[in-house]
């Protein structure tokens, strides 16, 4: 099992209100719409600096299942035997940071029975990596983030998340500085993931995802031979049939990612997955919720519960969308609820409440 241990100042700082859009959906009026708010919308506060409370860092990376490796379409741990990961992702974390902290970290996994965490960094909405934010406080939120999940014998995902420019070329020398920088930090961990394009979307081809893919993986891979991967599919990571037309090839330990609102991607999709599943593509499903493709509609249980046996009968891992208590229904927490960790059930919004049943059925049995 690889090794490292890096102390890393922790951080404690104020909330954020935040009135960003978040989620994913097929090209429709409500993505378009999601988007635009998304660019346009002004935050009431600039983050703070993070600062200290004089924690070390955890021990490496998890032991129930150590070094991850990708036999077929299956994810499987270092001895070959398939695996889940069932867990969250945050909310941008440059607009809610305050959630990246050990507290809530230890409950999403000894509570909710969540083993993977991860971890969207924005690339251009306000306070983007690449258009203004402080690049050294966001990576300083991923690296406290990762060390949390590593703390808490949890698998991580390091999410380039890329939206409203839609076309991972836009930013790629930054993705190429940004992956070579974290993939050095983080060659001796066995529990870090990297997603290197969260949705490319407005028409971006898989050949010129392809294409990009082929330039940040060997990046990667300079310092991490072995290190899960997760490539984005066109249309908000809908169209993962183009992917296993025409996957990468010469690289091990690469998965693709398949994006799902319930009460917008329903049987069409799942049969698309199945699909791209039976040409032999594997599949993580980095991002989903149980409300429509806006993030911030109409909920819809018996979907997300189809989703869900589906998910479960391939053996797919998944992330809940999202940590966060924005005033949207794909939001775990209620817009009541001020806490960042310490959650009691009365705390958590309808998609809460769902993701909390639903991880616990599943990863604690209960």
């Amino acid at each position: 099992m690889k090794r490292k241990l890096l102390t890393i100042s922790l951080i404690l700082i104020l909330c954020l209100p935040c009135f960003m859009g978040c989620g994913s959906g097929k090209e429709d009026s409500s993505e378009t719409e999601r988007q635009q708010t998304e660019s346009q919308q002004t935050p009431q506060a600039q983050p703070q600096e993070p600062t200290t409370d004089g924690a070390t860092s955890g021990t490496a990376a998890p032991s129930t299942s150590g070094a991850l490796q990708v036999i077929g379409t299956k994810l499987c741990d270092s001895n070959g035997n398939p695996v889940m990961l069932r867990g969250l992702s945050t909310h941008g974390i440059a607009w809610f940071p305050d959630y990246i902290n050990a507290t809530a970290f230890k409950q999403f996994h000894e509570e909710w029975g969540a083993n993977v965490m991860r971890l969207a960094m924005y690339t251009t909405e306000y306070n983007g990596y690449c258009t203004g934010g402080d690049q050294a406080w966001l990576k300083t939120l991923v690296k406290n983030g990762v060390e949390y999940a590593t703390q808490n014998d949890m698998y991580v995902i390091i999410d380039w998340h890329i939206l409203a420019d839609g076309n991972p070329h836009t930013y790629k020398s930054e993705a190429l500085a940004f992956f070579e920088e974290m993939s050095a930090t983080y060659a001796n961990y066995n529990n870090v993931i990297y997603e290197i394009c969260n949705e490319p979307n407005g028409g971006t081809s898989w050949a010129q995802i392809k294409v990009y893919a082929e330039e940040i993986i060997p990046v990667i891979r300079a310092n991490d031979k072995d290190a899960i991967i997760i490539v984005g599919t066109p249309n908000w990571c809908q169209y993962v049939k183009d992917a296993a037309a025409d996957p990468s090839t010469g690289y091990d330990n690469i998965m693709y990612a398949l994006h799902f609102y319930a009460a917008t991607h329903t049987d069409w999709l799942r049969n698309d997955m199945v699909t791209a599943i039976n040409s032999g593509l594997p599949i993580f499903v980095s991002e989903y919720g149980i409300c429509d493709a806006s993030g911030n509609g109409v909920i819809d249980e018996y979907q997300a519960n189809q989703w869900m046996e589906l998910l479960n009968q391939h053996g797919i891992s998944y992330c809940g969308w999202n940590i966060s208590n924005k005033g949207e229904t794909s939001a775990i927490f209620g817009t009541w609820c001020n806490k960042t960790s310490g959650w009691t059930v009365d705390d958590l919004s309808s998609s809460g409440k769902w993701q909390y049943d639903m991880l616990r059925k599943y990863q604690l049995g209960k």
